[in-house]
């Protein structure tokens, strides 16, 4: 599905649904930004759910990023301003 990964305070957490996911592997620039290369403060591109757990963001950039599923979780871990 068409998907606007929030990216501005890094690569760490997205919403899917009501279902609320996690990187595998969070990306940043060390300082709380996405990396290089990525758009801020969001990334257009793809999310594919695999599983109920598990799904991909994938963009024409050539991004990758894989995501689990957060059992139980009801907000994101952190809010980012």
């Amino acid at each position: 599905m068409p998907f606007d990964l929030y990216t501005h305070c890094g690569i760490d957490e997205a919403r899917i649904g009501s279902t609320y996911f996690e990187a595998e592997t969070p990306l940043s620039d060390g300082s709380g930004n996405p990396p290089a290369g990525w758009g801020n403060p969001s990334q257009r591109g793809t999310m594919t759910l695999k599983s109920d757990s598990e799904a991909v963001f994938t963009d024409d950039a050539g991004h990758e990023v894989h995501f689990r599923a957060r059992p139980g979780a009801s907000a994101f871990k952190r809010l980012c301003a």
